[in-house]
């Protein structure tokens, strides 16, 4: 079977879970031996794996010729893009070359990752996705968030091949309620559109069918799950000091600083915990927009000298960081699912999370409170820096568990769907 992909990240280069989640899902699909994946990019840096996947850089995919008659760009791309599109192309592209940033080459300029101007770059892929699925031979059609519904839909409308999209979280989520409209309309299209909606949690689901309207009949629960520690990294998490050993104990919170992750929560129940011991240090492995909120706030409650912000964290860095940790907490208040509890169970680090979060329907190995109960948040934390057994307990329980969750199992479960797409 052969799948026509898109996303908008991929390791080494992550700037959230999404870059996690698109890995697991093209290992997972390969390890079955017979799925051919072509996956797009907005701009591969060169460095991505490619041993699940045939990587194609957006920005290298040629769409117009300085040297060319009208009537050959014409022929070449007029009946790809959608008419607005078109036009707007059209009568503008030689008044103006660097209109949609078309270099010397013929092709778009992305600048990789969230610029200031997504929501053009976004517009820009989604062109290009035309131009790509009448290159490419495939099957089906797989679009991950939001980013890339756009060319998802324009591929289909290209190729007539069934979409899937992938929804790893919703503007619900990311704004508490607070929704963009222009986000919400791109999110509400590509589920009007898509064949099939496979969701990181069944949290996600019903947001997509109640704040969506849409059908519960191509609603499906996909939860995500996690990859065996390299060698390197074992080699990392192996090197924790012994619990019994450890004269202060570190509570972690690793994640973007914003207000869908909760730091306030947690910022709260460090208080209330350093009320009733001083031997626990909290570490906010992360960086975002309320990175400064927090620290004023840890000065406020008088605990700035317990807290540290390293700023963000990635790839070993986010290993070294479980290494020294104890405790990891993510107090979110909505999560759609949330991977870094299983990589922190995975290295060895009993969790706390928020029963608002989509990994809690699968996890039982850890201790989960709701965001706001900042009290029995507290009462964990202490309990894991006091208790032996307790951590010992998760600790080695969580591992278990957590080594149990594949992404050999989604990528079985993704291909199920495939086929009962392909059969309607």
């Amino acid at each position: 079977m052969k799948v026509l992909m898109f996303g908008w990240e991929y390791p080494p280069h992550v700037f959230g879970g999404l870059a996690t989640a698109n890995f697991g899902i093209t290992e997972g699909l390969h390890a079955q031996g017979d799925m051919d994946i072509t996956l797009c990019l907005p701009r591969p840096f060169g460095d991505e794996p490619r041993t699940s996947c045939n990587i194609i850089g957006m920005n290298c995919v040629p769409i117009a010729w300085r040297d060319v008659q009208w009537d050959f760009v014409n022929s070449r791309i007029g009946n790809i893009m959608n008419p607005d599109d078109y036009y707007r192309f059209r009568d503008h592209v030689y008044a103006d070359f660097n209109y949609m940033h078309v270099n010397d080459l013929g092709c778009m300029e992305f600048a990789g990752g969230y610029p200031g101007n997504l929501q053009e770059e976004i517009n820009n892929y989604s062109i290009i996705a035309g131009v790509v699925a009448r290159a490419e031979q495939f099957d089906i059609i797989h679009a991950h968030d939001w980013l890339t519904y756009p060319a998802g839909i324009h591929a289909k409308q290209v190729s007539g091949k069934p979409l899937v999209i992938h929804v790893h979280a919703t503007d619900f989520d990311r704004s508490r309620g607070n929704v963009n409209p222009t986000v919400y309309g791109i999110e509400r299209n590509g589920m009007d559109h898509a064949d099939c909606i496979m969701c990181v949690s069944e949290l996600t689901r019903q947001t997509v069918i109640n704040h969506y309207g849409q059908d519960p009949a191509k609603c499906f629960a996909m939860h995500n799950a996690v990859y065996p520690l390299k060698a390197e990294l074992q080699e990392i998490v192996d090197k924790r000091i012994p619990y019994k050993d450890r004269k202060e104990k570190v509570v972690t919170f690793l994640g973007r600083i914003t207000m869908q992750k909760g730091p306030e929560y947690f910022i709260e129940a460090a208080k209330r915990v350093l009320d009733r011991t001083q031997n626990v240090r909290f570490c906010f492995a992360g960086s975002g927009d309320m990175m400064n909120a927090m620290i004023e706030m840890a000065a406020a409650y008088g605990i700035a000298d317990r807290c540290h912000f390293p700023g963000f964290m990635k790839g070993k860095q986010v290993f070294e960081i479980f290494r020294d940790s104890d405790v990891y907490v993510m107090p979110s208040v909505s999560e759609p699912f949330g991977i870094s509890p299983l990589e922190a169970m995975q290295s060895g680090v009993p969790s706390i999370i928020s029963k608002q979060s989509g990994c809690a329907e699968i996890l039982d190995k850890c201790i989960k409170t709701d965001y706001w109960d900042i009290d029995a948040m507290a009462d964990a934390m202490y309990s894991l820096c006091t208790n032996e057994g307790l951590y010992e307990y998760l600790q080695v329980e969580g591992k278990k568990e957590v080594d149990g969750i594949t992404w050999e199992k989604v990528g079985q479960r993704i291909r199920k769907l495939y086929e009962q797409c392909l059969s309607k």
